[in-house]
């Protein structure tokens, strides 16, 4: 990034872009982080799943504790690392609830074991068995044999909207370049960092 683009969302979707051909797999990883009401932070891996004007988007089960902490602190960090390419993203903002169409669409787009997967998975709680999480997902996959499987209610996303982002550039002799946009009203105002 030698030149300072006006619009990061557009930066973003460019460097996101470019990880999808050169990353292994996964290029839509990020690190999620969270805190609890006594501010210990928490974070945990999870996909982008949209990324526009408004925001980063995400889905999840709102029982975990990932969708508690969110629910009772709607604040979060994201980041992406791509290490092919040697750049980083950080981003922090206010967490919304997605609509309940985006929910369903996004739900029924994916496969039919993952949706069955919604159902059997009580996310962050304690497991007694493997073969119990089996048993949940047979209950289910029955339950739901015929027809469209209904979106759990717990299920749903959740989108950062975004207050800062800050790409970093891998540079020789770790003099890396560092861009920061904070959001100014409806723009953007931007500021260099030293590495």
């Amino acid at each position: 990034m030698t030149d300072t683009p006006a619009d990061p969302i557009a930066q973003f979707k460019a460097w996101l872009a470019e990880a999808e051909k050169s990353e292994p797999n996964d290029a839509n990883a990020m690190s999620l982080a969270t805190a609890d009401t006594d501010g210990m932070p928490n974070v945990r891996m999870v996909l982008l799943k949209g990324v526009d004007e408004r925001g980063f988007v995400f889905y999840t089960n709102m029982e975990s504790r990932k969708g508690e902490e969110l629910t009772r602190n709607p604040q979060a960090a994201l980041g992406f690392h791509w290490k092919t390419l040697r750049r980083a993203v950080r981003i922090q903002g206010q967490v919304e609830a997605v609509s309940a169409q985006e929910s369903d669409d996004y739900f029924h787009s994916r496969p039919r074991d993952s949706q069955i997967g919604a159902w059997a998975s009580q996310q962050s709680r304690p497991l007694e068995s493997r073969f119990a999480l089996e048993k949940a997902v047979a209950l289910f996959a029955a339950k739901h044999a015929i027809g469209t499987v209904p979106r759990p209610a717990y299920w749903a996303g959740r989108r950062i909207i975004p207050r800062r982002i800050e790409f970093w550039a891998d540079r020789p002799f770790r003099l890396h370049d560092r861009t920061v946009f904070v959001r100014d009203g409806e723009g953007w105002s931007t500021v260099k960092l030293y590495p």
